[in-house]
């Protein structure tokens, strides 16, 4: 087994790794797809210097769009030349017109060939255009290409939910060459975001063979985010043809680049006791107390010394003494972090509870990055908040415009006619808008740009919903706001990244009310990324205004949800608020009223669930762990963290 060191940066520690595969480890993406960058640009510079061809692989999706964006940058900036470079793309779908925007030939020159001095014909992409018999023969001179181009120098890489590399799903031959592949349904279903409806994924795709990646003399490997189970399992787990990317572990030069939050089900980050000597602060031991409970499926305050000793943690008891007290320290933890008082209970002045008491009551701003976010992962809180008397406002940083299927929109243009022809009103202007968004969707082609009106009508649509929830939950007029930040409004799936005008939006909206609790969403596995972005601006603007002196700002807590997508891990919990099954109840029905988002959901993800339902599985599941560690058994919990800025 190869055995690596790294700097773990949530402990700041050195530690043998249980990793088969090299690890860097990055604070966010935009680090690591620099590191990426960088190292593309060192082997371009140097095969230039030695007067050689750079024979590039190159991946497609989410992933190394922040890479592609920085190798430009340094091709503008810092004069990085790509005369010298050949590149052939690791797949394309099957079958699909170059010209479509799904296709890999389409994302390869908007995100990077079309921004560079690559020579045309040193590119090479997968044809998609052919007929089947076409395609297998296209797949044998593919392969002669690579060959008469000297191999691949540097294979860029990313990883499905089930570990395939390239189009090659589990079950791929080690020994597959360049191919016509049958898509994975879970791959569909996660590619699905790109074509709004699964039906519209094709179900083939032309791909590099697992040995040809294999032949590639240096692979770099980049996973952001929600990929943390897979990438464990690749780096740490047998190598298996079921898990492609594990194959991996097999090549002599082959690095995983990825973040803290892919990064966090590796061995060294979850349970870094196991990986060598290391400093027990509180929240480590927290950590390794409560997955011992779980694994164990014992109460906390029932583990015993042998338990600690049989479960790699007899350094803890060393460290610190007594099992029991050890136990009573967690049990507390745990215990402090469950309030019905997420705006802090006045008067009490408890030095455990996880918000302050004064002042109160409190302003408080709710960020919902889609039109639902704020009901769906924490309703239950938003209620509670109102409730107890605090000035609650909810800021909608996106329209979540292309989440409306076009049938919605037809449905509420007849309902805008027959409401005008019903009250004798002239539908003649309404009418027209109808007619035209009826001849327009009926010629839209897959992932063909909504008009502007259509995409203002969907944005409308959601604004609707939004408002209605606000009601329900009992907020005014005024304590709600649409801010359509600009990042999101280009009318594709594919976002810009965030700019100066979205963090000034926010920095407006936040010394307008000066709040005293901000709630943001922590949840960064939405397939879109819009999630990420929406929870940057919000740092940055915090960070802006903290930086500029302003006095309010020190008084601000920030806590981070999650639900719409995943939940926090039970350990990292700081404040858990208990839902009655009646409490369950309002909220489900105050996801219901986001009727567009309801029976069939748009950009689902690999979550066949509707959302109403994920978040009731996440809540009840949230509060079962706590039950099962030995604390109170409730419905339902929703989870915070707190973030320090």
């Amino acid at each position: 087994m190869k055995q690596s060191k790294h700097i773990n940066y949530n402990y700041k520690i050195m530690v043998d790794s249980f990793e088969k595969i090299p690890v860097e480890i990055f604070p966010s993406p935009k680090e690591g797809s620099q590191y990426a960058a960088g190292e593309i640009a060192k082997l371009i510079r140097q095969k230039q210097a030695e007067g050689k061809p750079c024979v590039l692989g190159l991946a497609t999706g989410s992933t190394p769009i922040s890479m592609y964006k920085e190798l430009v940058r340094l091709h503008r900036e810092e004069g990085l030349s790509f005369k010298n470079v050949i590149t052939f793309n690791l797949d394309e779908y099957f079958p699909i017109a170059k010209t479509a925007f799904q296709s890999y030939w389409s994302f390869m020159h908007r995100h990077l060939f079309d921004h560079i001095d690559i020579a045309p014909e040193n590119i090479h992409i997968p044809n998609g255009e052919l007929s089947k018999e076409e395609a297998r023969k296209h797949c044998m001179e593919y392969e002669q290409m690579i060959d008469d181009a000297g191999g691949i120098d540097l294979q860029v890489l990313g990883i499905g939910n089930n570990g395939h590399i390239g189009f090659n799903e589990p079950g791929s031959s080690i020994f597959s060459k360049t191919h016509l592949a049958i898509l994975d349904n879970s791959t569909r279903v996660a590619n699905a975001r790109e074509f709004q409806n699964i039906s519209k994924v094709p179900r083939l795709a032309l791909t590099m063979g697992i040995s040809t990646i294999m032949k590639a003399k240096r692979i770099l490997l980049m996973a952001w985010g929600f990929k943390a189970p897979i990438v464990a399992k690749a780096v740490e787990g047998n190598v298996t043809e079921q898990v492609p990317a594990s194959i991996l572990q097999q090549h002599n030069d082959c690095t995983f680049i990825v973040d803290e939050q892919a990064a966090s089900e590796l061995t060294r980050i979850k349970s870094p006791w196991l990986t060598g000597v290391i400093e027990w602060t509180p929240k480590i031991i927290k950590r390794a107390v409560v997955n011992l409970a779980l694994k164990l499926n014992k109460p906390v305050l029932s583990l015993t010394t042998p338990d600690y000793n049989e479960n790699g943690l007899g350094d803890l008891l060393v460290e610190k003494g007594d099992a029991y007290e050890i136990n009573l320290q967690v049990y507390y933890l745990l215990r402090d972090s469950i309030t019905g008082w997420p705006g802090g209970k006045p008067g009490a002045g408890l030095s455990t509870h996880p918000e302050r008491s004064e002042p109160y009551p409190k302003r408080v701003i709710i960020f919902s990055p889609h039109p639902d976010d704020d009901i769906i992962s924490m309703g239950g809180t938003f209620m509670r908040l109102h409730d107890q008397g605090h000035d609650v406002h909810v800021a909608y940083q996106t329209s979540g415009n292309i989440a409306v299927t076009d049938e919605f929109v037809t449905r509420f243009l007849d309902f805008a006619v027959g409401f005008q022809d019903l009250f004798d009103m002239d539908n003649k202007k309404s009418t027209e808008i109808l007619e035209d968004a009826q001849n327009y969707l009926a010629s839209k082609k897959s992932g063909g740009v909504d008009t502007p009106e259509i995409r203002a009508i969907k944005g409308l649509i959601r604004r609707c919903e939004a408002k209605a929830t606000c009601k329900y939950v009992g907020l005014t007029d005024g304590h709600w706001h649409f801010q359509n930040l600009p990042f999101y409004e280009t009318g594709t799936i594919e976002k810009k990244p965030m700019g100066e005008e979205d963090v000034k939006l926010t920095m407006q909206l936040l010394r307008e009310i000066k709040p005293h609790q901000v709630y943001a969403a922590g949840d960064l596995a939405d397939p879109h990324g819009t999630h990420k972005v929406c929870l940057d601006i919000v740092f940055e603007s915090l960070r802006r205004i903290k930086a500029e002196g302003d006095a309010w700002i020190n008084d601000c807590w920030l806590w981070l949800y999650k639900g719409a997508w995943q939940e926090w891990d039970i350990a990292d919990i700081e404040m858990a608020i208990p839902m009655s099954p009646d409490q369950v109840m309002k909220k489900r029905f105050g996801i219901f009223i986001h009727q567009s988002q309801k029976d069939a959901v748009p950009f689902q993800g690999t979550d066949n669930r509707e959302f109403w339902q994920r978040a009731e599985d996440r809540n009840a599941n949230t509060a079962n762990l706590y039950s099962a560690l030995g604390l109170t058994r409730y419905a339902a919990m929703e989870a915070f963290v707190r973030w320090i800025y």
